[in-house]
């Protein structure tokens, strides 16, 4: 059996309109069995192709401003374990990864407006022990943002 097949595309093309749409809704729209979706989005959950079904929030409505995409270089990269646990704690920072090239990580952070962001950057970020120095990009907008296509 293929990892993915049509009717599993189907259906998440199905959650990506909706992702609060119930089983029973995909099901009429497919014309197959409720019980057929509910067992995909189940093996779907199970095998990691789908990490759950989680609101959007359009940061700009509810008070973040600023968007900035920072390079970490860190002293040592085998502290990178460490490093990205505190990161973890600062909640302003939505995405992490690890890249090739100048810096070790790479982070997405959120703040409310320029001080919020400068704080974010001086006083919990730049505070971590092991990181070396920090390289940030102002985000002005997100032009578009999609899931890879099935």
């Amino acid at each position: 059996m293929e990892i993915v097949d049509e009717f599993d595309i189907k259906i998440i093309k199905e959650l990506e309109k909706d992702g609060r749409m119930a089983y029973s809704a995909i099901a009429t729209n497919l014309k197959i069995s409720n019980t057929m979706v509910h067992q995909r989005i189940n093996r779907l959950i199970e095998q990691g192709i789908l990490t759950g079904i989680k609101p959007v929030i359009d940061e700009k409505k509810v008070g973040y401003d600023w968007g900035a995409f920072t390079g970490i270089t860190l002293n040592k990269d085998q502290d990178s374990g460490r490093i990205i646990e505190e990161l973890k704690n600062i909640p302003e920072i939505t995405e992490c990864y690890y890249i090739t090239g100048s810096f070790t990580l790479y982070i997405k952070i959120i703040a409310k407006d320029h001080e919020h962001m400068r704080k974010i950057l001086y006083e919990k970020i730049d505070t971590i022990p092991g990181i070396a120095k920090t390289d940030s990009i102002i985000e002005l907008g997100c032009a578009f943002k999609r899931n890879v296509s099935l």
